[in-house]
Protein backbone atom coordinates (compact mmCIF):
# COMPACT_ATOMS: atom_id res chain seq x y z
CA UNK A 1 0.00 0.00 0.00
CA UNK A 2 1.22 3.54 -0.68
CA UNK A 3 1.29 5.47 2.18
CA UNK A 4 3.54 8.78 0.85
CA UNK A 5 4.36 10.33 -2.34
CA UNK A 6 7.65 12.29 -3.32
CA UNK A 7 8.08 14.52 -6.12
CA UNK A 8 10.10 17.48 -7.46
CA UNK A 9 9.55 20.62 -8.69
CA UNK A 10 12.04 22.95 -10.48
CA UNK A 11 10.61 26.61 -9.98
CA UNK A 12 9.43 28.14 -12.84
CA UNK A 13 10.04 31.99 -13.83
CA UNK A 14 5.97 32.03 -14.48
CA UNK A 15 6.04 31.02 -10.55
CA UNK A 16 7.25 34.06 -9.09
CA UNK A 17 5.79 37.54 -8.37
CA UNK A 18 7.03 41.01 -8.95
CA UNK A 19 9.69 40.11 -5.76
CA UNK A 20 10.85 37.18 -7.46
CA UNK A 21 9.70 34.96 -5.37
CA UNK A 22 7.26 32.17 -5.52
CA UNK A 23 4.10 33.61 -5.57
CA UNK A 24 1.42 31.94 -2.63
CA UNK A 25 -1.37 30.87 -4.82
CA UNK A 26 1.28 28.34 -6.69
CA UNK A 27 1.83 26.37 -3.33
CA UNK A 28 -2.18 25.13 -3.98
CA UNK A 29 -1.11 24.24 -8.07
CA UNK A 30 2.10 22.33 -6.62
CA UNK A 31 -0.22 20.73 -4.13
CA UNK A 32 -2.84 19.79 -7.28
CA UNK A 33 -0.30 18.42 -9.42
CA UNK A 34 1.82 16.39 -7.10
CA UNK A 35 -2.12 14.93 -6.09
CA UNK A 36 -2.16 14.11 -9.71
CA UNK A 37 0.96 12.21 -10.12
CA UNK A 38 0.25 10.37 -6.66
CA UNK A 39 -2.88 9.03 -7.78
CA UNK A 40 -1.42 8.08 -11.61
CA UNK A 41 1.12 5.78 -9.74
CA UNK A 42 -1.88 4.10 -8.19
CA UNK A 43 -2.66 3.37 -11.67
CA UNK A 44 -6.18 5.83 -11.29
CA UNK A 45 -6.88 9.59 -12.05
CA UNK A 46 -8.59 12.65 -10.23
CA UNK A 47 -10.78 12.18 -13.76
CA UNK A 48 -11.88 8.22 -14.53
CA UNK A 49 -14.24 6.53 -15.36
CA UNK A 50 -15.77 3.47 -13.02
CA UNK A 51 -19.23 1.74 -13.66
CA UNK A 52 -20.19 3.84 -16.38
CA UNK A 53 -20.04 6.88 -14.71
CA UNK A 54 -17.31 9.96 -14.57
CA UNK A 55 -15.43 9.92 -11.16
CA UNK A 56 -13.83 13.57 -9.93
CA UNK A 57 -12.08 14.79 -6.65
CA UNK A 58 -13.35 18.46 -5.80
CA UNK A 59 -11.86 19.74 -2.93
CA UNK A 60 -13.71 20.86 0.11
CA UNK A 61 -11.08 22.57 1.95
CA UNK A 62 -7.36 23.73 1.60
CA UNK A 63 -4.58 25.75 3.43
CA UNK A 64 -1.10 26.43 3.01
CA UNK A 65 1.23 27.62 5.59
CA UNK A 66 4.27 29.55 4.27
CA UNK A 67 7.61 29.33 6.27
CA UNK A 68 10.57 30.57 3.95
CA UNK A 69 10.22 32.15 0.05
CA UNK A 70 11.42 30.14 -2.68
CA UNK A 71 12.86 31.62 -6.00
CA UNK A 72 13.53 30.86 -9.63
CA UNK A 73 14.74 27.75 -10.73
CA UNK A 74 14.86 26.47 -7.24
CA UNK A 75 14.32 23.18 -7.02
CA UNK A 76 11.63 22.18 -4.01
CA UNK A 77 11.14 18.67 -3.13
CA UNK A 78 7.25 17.42 -2.12
CA UNK A 79 6.01 14.98 0.26
CA UNK A 80 2.43 14.52 0.53
CA UNK A 81 0.69 11.60 2.37
CA UNK A 82 -2.96 10.27 3.04
CA UNK A 83 -3.53 11.78 6.66
CA UNK A 84 -7.02 11.06 6.86
CA UNK A 85 -9.28 8.50 4.69
CA UNK A 86 -13.11 8.64 5.02
CA UNK A 87 -15.98 6.69 3.45
CA UNK A 88 -16.05 9.53 0.48
CA UNK A 89 -12.93 11.83 1.18
CA UNK A 90 -9.58 12.36 1.58
CA UNK A 91 -7.12 14.38 3.30
CA UNK A 92 -3.75 15.05 2.29
CA UNK A 93 -0.54 16.84 3.77
CA UNK A 94 2.17 18.26 2.27
CA UNK A 95 5.60 19.57 3.18
CA UNK A 96 7.29 21.48 0.89
CA UNK A 97 11.48 21.75 1.85
CA UNK A 98 14.63 23.31 -0.59
CA UNK A 99 17.96 21.67 0.53
CA UNK A 100 16.62 20.27 3.60
CA UNK A 101 14.93 23.54 4.88
CA UNK A 102 11.19 23.63 5.74
CA UNK A 103 9.49 25.98 2.86
CA UNK A 104 5.70 25.26 3.62
CA UNK A 105 3.27 22.84 4.43
CA UNK A 106 -0.53 22.62 3.20
CA UNK A 107 -3.43 20.47 3.45
CA UNK A 108 -6.75 19.66 1.61
CA UNK A 109 -9.55 17.45 1.96
CA UNK A 110 -11.22 16.33 -1.20
CA UNK A 111 -14.39 14.18 -2.10
CA UNK A 112 -15.22 11.54 -4.18
CA UNK A 113 -17.78 12.55 -6.53
CA UNK A 114 -19.61 11.42 -9.74
CA UNK A 115 -19.48 14.20 -11.94
CA UNK A 116 -21.28 13.49 -15.02
CA UNK A 117 -22.47 15.71 -18.03
CA UNK A 118 -25.86 17.20 -17.11
CA UNK A 119 -26.06 15.30 -13.69
CA UNK A 120 -26.25 16.89 -10.07
CA UNK A 121 -22.82 15.96 -8.39
CA UNK A 122 -22.86 13.45 -6.09
CA UNK A 123 -20.64 12.23 -3.64
CA UNK A 124 -20.16 8.39 -3.18
CA UNK A 125 -18.03 5.93 -1.35
CA UNK A 126 -14.51 5.77 -2.48
CA UNK A 127 -14.42 2.67 -4.78
CA UNK A 128 -12.60 -0.48 -3.86
CA UNK A 129 -9.99 -0.32 -6.43
CA UNK A 130 -8.62 3.03 -5.21
CA UNK A 131 -9.38 2.90 -1.40
CA UNK A 132 -7.57 -0.70 -1.03
CA UNK A 133 -4.47 1.16 -2.02
CA UNK A 134 -4.18 4.15 0.30
CA UNK A 135 -3.43 3.76 4.09
CA UNK A 136 -4.22 7.01 5.95
CA UNK A 137 -1.17 7.97 8.56
CA UNK A 138 -2.86 9.44 11.30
Amino acid sequence: MRTEYRTKRKIEFADTDMAGIVHFSRFFVFMESAEHEFLRSLGTSVATEWNGDKIGWPRLAASCEYLHPLRFEDEVDILMWVSKKGTKSLTYQFCFTHQGKDIARGQFTTVCCVCNPGEKIRAIPIPDFISSLLLAEN
